[in-house]
């Protein structure tokens, strides 16, 4: 062992009994992750392995499971002694076997899933199924007791522990990271998450660094580092580095021992100096670097190939053991090595030694209500949002930032919730309008502070750091442990976390379908910053394409709004953060705009989700010439200027106009369940009338999502085509087509009975275009009756107010 602080040999901290009962418990979970890969019968190997005993296909992955099973033996021996909740977040999820094991060695799996039971027919039952149609995944996933973690895609492990860690003052977070994950730049970037963690009330997060060498086919980058280097590298992280190496199990055991003694008593120091003794300041936490050979205890080669300490071993060290005999003793011998007649009993359970190594009840590390996160989530204190209602005399009128109203919504949320709600940013929360919030609490900071800063503070709750990676960790493992959170991001940025939105969404999807999962709460993105407002910053801060990305996922976990004013944003956030089991994705820029909808009448919209605007509308109850559709608040602001425009130079034209918050209304109700049905949504657009849809993000999407509605061959979408510059707002829309005079044109040119009769308008709409682009370029900006635009009292119906919506049947 390489410790901080070299010295002599140190005594023994397991006893002789100690030592054999963890040695027994760190086998019996070895041979039951061999099983769990090779083996559908004889589970004990009663008799000699013959062919049908092995599964036809061997899928899974044994390199890093023997060192994530060792390590979980010796923290239960930690837990037991002390009494401390402990949860484990393993990095390396496809060592997926290991923690199954542990699950079903402490009673926890049997418990959950009565037909695995912990006997000899359960442990059958147990191998069987892993990796094996109508059974289990090879990773660590929803279906396993103990885990938020799936670990499919490496590098979130360390994020994901520190959100279990805040605001859970009495939980310790095991998080072991593989060396090939440690390569990726989100992890990189989590290491700084100890600068954020507040020992007088957060939890700890202890960081095991598991090296075992390689990849799937190489070398990994920290194993082959020196030693200084790689303690430099992690002292620089702000972490002390505890270091214990070998492949001798005895020594091992002893060192480990030993070390995690040392980081539990110092974390245990940490925060009793901060909590009892008050002293501020960052502390430098302990962590382990644990170093053991790839495949340990495994076969140490095959075919004259060297399998133990080598990349051979990272999956199926050898996969021909059911056609040839040579593998089939192989695997019998690699197998018998454990001894399991002295780990399980005849009738197949774990032996006294084994079986009273974990702690009991909740302290389980698989048992853990922690990882079960809708076990302990409380319902958020709401203000009622309605108290933030932005007056609107008069529709389509006034400037108002939508999103700075909803902040000083989130301010009150934040007031309320001191202990379960935290709102993320990646250093954007002002930016975005959401400033209100720093009334009530500060920024996260547990780093050097200087004079001049402001708004800084260890016990702040507005998470900040310039990574949406570890953004969308810390908020994961927030929400996954039983708490509440609000993300608020540029809309082209947020791409950077789609992987880990699928691994989410795929989690939640499945979490569905498991009883013993408790609903969570839901994952509430504010993309703000959006295309139609990014015209100073550019082509590469304009993209809106993560809405096609989430829409891809099962319609049971996905939810996308598009509230066009403030009031229909308040409405949509108070339900998204009530909300459970969702990725919740609402659009709204952080600029002035105008308003449209008084409280009550948003309210009404928002609960239908879609709607006709009477005060918009000229069809008057009476069948429509056009329909024109709008989802966004740009498209929907340019949708109400192109209809005054037509009404303006064709009074008898009659138009309705659709405005639609809920995305997820488009699409037919077989397809997702909270869609409308074909006749409703035939009420709303009618079945040959031609409809021009003003659209937020990418067009194509609008079509994907109505393709089965009967009139979808009069839809003609408009929206964002990749067509992006530095330039004005209005520009903006007229580069992709959704500006008020394109729209105006389109109904002029699909409207039949406008044939005849519309010549002079469509050349004036034309001159128009062709007058901006002129201005714009001389001026700078754009035409003062499109910057200063609004919905006049005489466009709309006769003594006609906003909050008079038609009721359709929706």
């Amino acid at each position: 062992m390489n410790d901080s602080q070299p010295s002599r040999k140190p005594d023994p901290v397991l006893g002789p009994d100690q030592l054999e009962r963890i040695n027994a418990w760190w086998r019996a979970a070895n041979y039951l992750s061999v099983g769990q890969i090779y083996l559908m019968d004889n589970p004990l190997l009663r008799e000699p392995l013959r062919p049908e005993h092995i599964k036809p296909r061997l899928l899974g992955h044994w390199g890093t499971t023997p060192g994530l099973n060792f390590i979980y033996a010796h923290l239960n021996r930690a837990i037991s002694e002390r009494g401390v909740e402990m949860m484990y977040i393993m990095g390396p999820g496809h060592g997926g076997p290991g923690p199954v094991a542990a699950a079903w060695l402490e009673g926890t799996y049997s418990e959950t899933y009565p037909n695995v039971s912990r006997d000899l027919e359960g442990m059958r039952r147990l191998f069987r199924q892993f990796s094996f149609p109508g059974g289990i995944p090879s990773h660590v996933a929803p279906e396993t007791p103990g885990s938020i973690h799936e670990g499919g895609e490496l590098g979130y492990a360390l994020s994901h522990a520190y959100g279990a860690a805040f605001d859970s003052p009495d939980l310790v977070v095991a998080a072991i990271l593989g060396d090939g994950e440690a390569e990726t730049g989100p992890l990189a970037a989590s290491w700084h998450s100890n600068k954020f963690l507040n020992p007088a009330r957060d939890g700890a997060v202890l960081p095991i660094l598991h090296l075992n060498g390689y990849k799937i086919a190489n070398p990994t980058l920290l194993a082959r580092i020196e030693h200084d280097e790689l303690d430099a590298l992690l002292r620089g992280y702000g972490h002390v580095p505890h270091f214990v190496e070998g492949d001798d199990p005895v020594q091992m055991h002893q060192d480990f021992a030993r070390v995690l003694d040392t980081c539990l008593d110092d974390i245990r120091q940490i925060q009793r100096r901060a909590r009892a003794d008050r002293q501020t300041g960052r502390p430098r936490w302990p962590m382990i670097v644990f170093r053991s050979p790839k495949g340990w205890t495994g076969p140490a080669e095959v075919d004259g190939q060297k399998i133990e300490d080598y990349w051979r071993a990272h999956q199926v060290p050898f996969d021909a053991a059911r056609e040839n005999d040579t593998h089939r003793q192989v695997l019998e011998d690699w197998l018998r090595s454990y001894h399991p007649e002295e780990l399980f009993d005849e009738a197949g359970t774990p032996v006294e030694a084994v079986a009273s190594l974990h702690p009991e009840g909740h302290h389980r590390m698989s048992a853990t209500p922690y990882a079960n996160g809708g076990l302990l989530l409380k319902d958020l204190r709401m203000p009622d949002f309605r108290d933030y209602a932005v007056p609107v005399p008069e529709p389509g009128t006034g400037a108002v930032e939508s999103t700075r109203v909803l902040g000083e919504m989130l301010r009150d949320v934040v007031a309320r919730n001191p202990d379960n709600f935290r709102v993320f940013a990646p250093d954007e929360n002002n930016s975005n309008r959401l400033g209100a919030v720093l009334e009530a609490t500060d920024r996260t900071w547990n780093a050097r502070r200087l004079p001049e800063d402001d708004h800084l503070d260890p016990g702040g709750r507005v998470m900040e750091i310039l990574s949406e990676h570890t953004c969308q960790g810390w908020l994961e493992g927030y929400l996954l442990t039983g708490r509440h959170g609000f993300f608020s991001c540029y809309e082209a940025f947020i791409h950077i976390v789609d992987s880990m939105f699928n691994q989410h969404a795929k989690w939640l999807h499945t979490s569905n379908r498991i009883a013993w999962r408790r609903p969570v709460a839901s994952l509430n993105y504010l993309l703000t910053s959006h295309v139609w407002r990014q015209d100073h910053n550019g082509f590469s801060h304009q993209d809106p394409g993560f809405i096609d990305h989430v829409v891809n996922k099962k319609a049971d976990v996905v939810r996308v709004y598009l509230p066009p004013d403030a009031n229909t944003l308040l409405s949509v956030a108070d339900h998204c953060l009530r909300s459970r089991q969702y990725v919740n994705v609402i659009v709204a820029g952080k600029q002035p705009q105008l308003q449209y909808l008084d409280m009550d009448a948003a309210v009404v919209h928002c609960t239908k989700g879609i709607g006709i605007w009477e005060w918009a509308s000229s069809d008057a109850g009476a069948e429509p010439d056009v329909v024109m559709g709008c989802a966004g608040d740009v498209p929907t602001m340019e949708t109400l200027a192109a209809v005054e425009i037509l009404r303006s130079r064709f009074p008898d034209l009659r138009i309705r106009v659709v405005n639609v918050v809920d995305l997820m209304r488009l699409q037919d109700d077989a397809e997702n369940p909270h869609g409308l049905p074909h006749r409703a949504f035939d009420a709303l657009f009618t079945t040959d009338k031609p409809i021009i849809f003003a659209y937020h993000g990418y067009p194509w999407l609008i079509h994907r999502l109505t393709y089965r509605r009967t009139n979808h061959g009069n839809l003609h979408v408009r929206g964002y085509k990749e067509e992006g510059t530095t330039t004005t707002p209005f520009d903006m829309c007229v580069l992709n087509q959704i500006d008020r005079f394109s729209l105006a044109i389109d109904v002029i040119d699909r409207v039949p009975r406008l044939t005849d009769v519309s010549a002079h308008a469509r050349e004036e709409l034309q001159n128009k275009l062709i007058e901006h682009r002129r201005y714009i370029r001389i001026h700078g900006e754009d035409m003062p009756e499109v910057r200063n635009w609004q919905w006049t009292a005489s466009a709309g119906p006769a003594n006609r107010r906003p909050d008079e919506a038609r009721q359709e049947p929706v």
